[in-house]
């Protein structure tokens, strides 16, 4: 992520010391252990990842039928496809995929806190958490979409998505044209984090 939304390393540094503080604290009191914070971080490296998206998204460029599907009952249309386990559970209950089309763009965003749809994304960029990003993606999407690098035609629709405890939207991107002969490994190549946060195209980033 380049421009407005893109923090220098010392905040971020910042974060991450106050996040081993905390860790520090919370096993010393015994109320985790360091075994417990190894666990879950190795659960979202390894299966609450952006592969899980991906695979989503290039089963929907390549079955109309579940394309169909995925955003009437996303839930159900995941649980078809060969994903870890978990997908049913860690908010996988509350997944809802928005479709792409010519002519509608789709944004998601936060504006309460950072919902975010970890199961198919992963864990949250610190940019998409700034209350700068949230608040003025929601009053004026095609302009930040714009300052970060994504100019839509003007005719173009943006339908803005405000995730929530209840419903965690991601977005499935069009699929980028001439790619009628990929595979479905070349396919997933084009697809990205930000692709399926809407503040990219497919086959680019921001």
């Amino acid at each position: 992520m380049t421009g407005q939304f893109h923090y220098p390393d010392d905040r971020e540094s910042a974060s991450a010391a106050k996040v081993a503080a905390l860790e520090s604290l919370l096993v010393e009191k015994g109320v985790i252990t360091s075994q417990t914070v190894d666990k879950v971080l190795s659960y979202f490296e390894s299966e609450m990842t952006p592969l899980n998206g991906r695979k989503i998204v290039v089963k929907a460029w390549t079955d109309p039928d579940f394309a169909a599907r995925v955003v009437v009952d996303t839930p159900a249309a995941i649980a078809e496809l060969d994903l870890p386990e978990g997908m049913a559970g860690a908010e996988g209950e509350h997944l809802q995929a928005v479709a792409n089309a010519p002519g509608v763009h789709n944004l998601v965003i936060c504006t309460l806190c950072s919902c975010f749809p970890w199961p198919v994304l992963g864990l949250p960029p610190y940019w998409y958490k700034d209350p700068v990003f949230r608040s003025r993606a929601a009053r004026e999407p095609r302009k930040v979409l714009s300052e970060i690098g994504l100019d839509l035609p003007a005719d173009t629709e943006i339908k803005v998505w405000d995730s929530s405890g209840h419903s965690r939207w991601f977005v499935i991107p069009e699929r980028p044209a001439g790619t009628e002969g990929f595979t479905d490994a070349e396919l997933m190549e084009l697809v990205t984090t930000e692709s399926m946060m809407g503040v990219a195209l497919a086959g680019k980033s921001s």
